[in-house]
């Protein structure tokens, strides 16, 4: 099992369960949370989906070692819904998700925020966007979602810059909305989610409707722009020099990519 699931007072916490790798998304994790939200968003005992995880990370985003095989494997197998499958069921996930971020959280295991109707963070984790660390484009609609959730400066510090940013910076900026010591972070989200819970599923839902519903063409065609921008990025100089930098442990150097690299 790489997702743990778990109802309460009709919350249902999903804890990201690949603690020896900080909980990156491999294609196995990817088909596993998407399949949980999608049946979250169908069972009519869910109110509040709380996402978290196992260990010291909430999630270290893409498996840059699955990564790497999918990038030079042309047999490899993916998943049934992938990377793409999971941002659409969190794009389309119409009750409240609320995020606990309680270690490392890179990428996806960022951007995730971006989807987030309520987040909260432990006052020790630190989040990373590392695309262009990754000779890759932004994913997940961030490069839109993002500037609305914190401005286009913080925004383009998080999506250019590949450096980590901790808790009370996320929270200043308005990427999370608590900070809580580690140990009270997850019954602090569960207070939070539950109050949620306790409303009418409908209001909820209609609220959640109402607030997104204007910013879904503007994700549509962020995720389209996103997506060939790292079609196109995908398994160029940089990119390759560095995933291959990752694999054999070292740190990526782009000083002798081709010019425009």
């Amino acid at each position: 099992m790489v997702l743990q699931i778990a109802d309460d007072a009709r919350v249902r916490t999903l804890t990201l369960d690949r603690p020896e790798a900080l909980n990156a998304f491999n294609e196995e994790l990817y088909d596993a949370t998407a399949d949980a939200l999608l049946a979250a968003a169908e069972d009519p005992g869910v109110a509040v989906v709380l996402l978290t995880g196992s260990g010291r990370g909430f999630s270290a985003g893409t498996d840059l070692l699955e990564m790497h095989r999918i990038a030079t494997d042309p047999d490899f197998v993916r998943g049934r819904h992938g990377f793409v499958g999971l941002v659409d069921a969190l794009a389309a996930f119409p009750k409240p998700l609320v995020v606990a971020v309680n270690g490392v959280g890179l990428g996806i295991g960022c951007t995730v925020l971006g989807f987030a109707d309520l987040a909260l963070m432990a006052s020790t984790a630190r989040l990373k966007c590392p695309f262009t660390s990754l000779g890759v484009a932004p994913e997940a609609a961030s490069s839109y979602l993002l500037p609305l959730l914190v401005g286009r400066q913080n925004a383009a510090w998080l999506l250019q810059s590949s450096e980590w940013v901790g808790a009370e910076e996320a929270a200043a900026m308005g990427l999370v909305r608590t900070v809580c010591e580690p140990d009270d972070l997850l019954a602090e989200a569960h207070r939070q989610a539950a109050v949620l819970a306790a409303q009418p599923i409908s209001s909820l839902v209609a609220v959640k409707r109402t607030m997104t519903e204007p910013l879904r063409e503007g994700i549509a065609a962020a995720r389209e722009r996103e997506n060939a921008a790292f079609a196109e990025l995908m398994g160029g100089p940089a990119n390759l020099e560095a995933l291959t930098a990752f694999a054999e442990g070292r740190a990526p150097d782009f000083t002798g990519l081709p010019p425009g690299w």
